[in-house]
């Protein structure tokens, strides 16, 4: 014997047994048909009247205002274009966020009404990528003026940047935290000592760039070129995912700045001309990433002039062979894969992020084959695992 009770916008089923007592209910939840209202239609009482009345005076007004102060606890970082700090945004009741603010300084502007063009532009471009949320893309939180100055409130993003994991005494902070058994596995996975700084696993390496082309996919579709694709650009979250940060040069297709910002040795050959940068050139600078990752080393350190960095960048496509480690698996693909994102020539560079990203021989072409050789990992799970035991050894230095 069995019936059925309506609880809390739950169906209850109940199995009754031969005696008529009630040994089991199982509960089934149903979707709410109707909005949540007040318990049993409750009046609201007289002593709580004023406080209502203030709540309806602001839904009727619908406005808000209020003052935010904020305190600049850190020096996350600085250069060219100014200095970011962390902060915190409180509110009521105790919350707090942790935040990023970054500074935008005068100092290499002419005048102040060159600064405020500047900053325009800027801010059209941060309004731009604060609609997209990528999970994979800076979030940006505001655009802010302070006696003249320009700030940008960002997300504070809990993890490190791959500039700081690319550090030989880094890993080995973390081979003195850990037993033998997980230090033999954080190296066949992710990471191990390189020739000159530690170097990727290329599957776990494949997979941090295929979240940024992920990013930059949604930052092309929307007409954008983030200008500055570098290691200390890219942050590994403590989860495991990557974080493409620092919009300092991105601009939009259709508004190039009168003079760019970008960093030599990721650069394009064709931004290092003079000519303009596109959304190639970012695929450009990703590749000269990757490469990093996985071979150990810079491929362009001790180069000391342009025309000495253009002619190295020219020349690497034809000597992939010497930065890629031998005995991986698919070796020809990776190589292929690298290849067509740092072509000289932008016309011979994969079209788009997207076709980097997903289609035949790029990142995830070359995923599914260590899928058939079954080398494949839940990258992000280890990723967020060894990144986790990095920072708890990077935070006691």
């Amino acid at each position: 014997m069995a019936g059925q009770e309506i609880k809390n916008n739950s169906m209850e089923e109940i199995q009754l047994d031969e005696d008529g007592r009630r040994p089991l209910t199982i509960t089934v939840t149903q979707p709410l048909q109707q909005p949540t209202v007040t318990y049993a239609n409750a009046a609201p009482s007289q002593s709580n009247k004023p406080l209502l009345d203030k709540y309806t005076s602001i839904v009727d007004q619908q406005r808000l205002s209020w003052t935010t102060y904020h305190h600049l606890t850190k020096l996350l970082g600085s250069g060219g274009q100014g200095k970011v700090y962390l902060s915190q945004r409180k509110g009521a009741d105790g919350f707090t966020l942790p935040i990023a603010i970054k500074i935008f300084s005068p100092e290499r502007f002419a005048d102040e009404s060159s600064y405020a063009l500047t900053m325009k532009r800027h801010a059209r471009v941060a309004m731009q990528i604060a609609q997209i949320q990528h999970d994979n893309l800076l979030d940006v939180q505001d655009f802010v003026d302070r006696k003249r100055i320009r700030m940008l409130v960002m997300e504070w993003i809990d993890g490190l940047d791959l500039r700081i994991l690319l550090n030989n005494q880094q890993l080995a902070k973390l081979e003195d935290r850990v037993s033998s058994s997980r230090w033999k596995h954080i190296n066949h996975v992710i990471i191990t000592d390189g020739p000159k700084q530690p170097q990727f696993h290329p599957g776990c390496a494949v997979a941090i760039v295929r979240e940024c082309l992920s990013a930059l996919e949604a930052l092309h579709r929307n007409g954008i070129v983030h200008g500055d694709i570098k290691p200390g650009n890219i942050m590994i979250k403590r989860t495991g995912a990557a974080k493409i940060i620092d919009i300092g040069s991105a601009f939009a297709v259709d508004e190039p700045p009168e003079q760019r910002t970008c960093t030599p040795a990721y650069a394009a050959p064709e931004v290092l001309k003079g000519e303009k940068a596109t959304p190639l050139s970012d695929l450009a600078s990703l590749g000269y990433v990757l490469i990093e990752l996985i071979s150990g080393r810079n491929p362009f350190a001790g180069k000391k002039t342009y025309n000495e960095m253009i002619q190295a960048k020219i020349d690497l496509p034809q000597q992939l062979e010497g930065f890629i480690p031998t005995g991986i698996g698919n070796t020809a693909l990776l190589t292929n894969f690298c290849r067509r994102l740092i072509a000289t020539d932008p016309a011979e560079r994969f079209h788009d992020a997207y076709e980097a990203h997903l289609k035949q021989e790029g990142a995830a072409d070359y995923h599914r084959q260590l899928v058939l050789e079954s080398e494949d990992n839940e990258y992000e799970h280890e990723i967020g695992q060894w990144i986790e035991e990095t920072m708890d050894a990077h935070n006691e230095a």
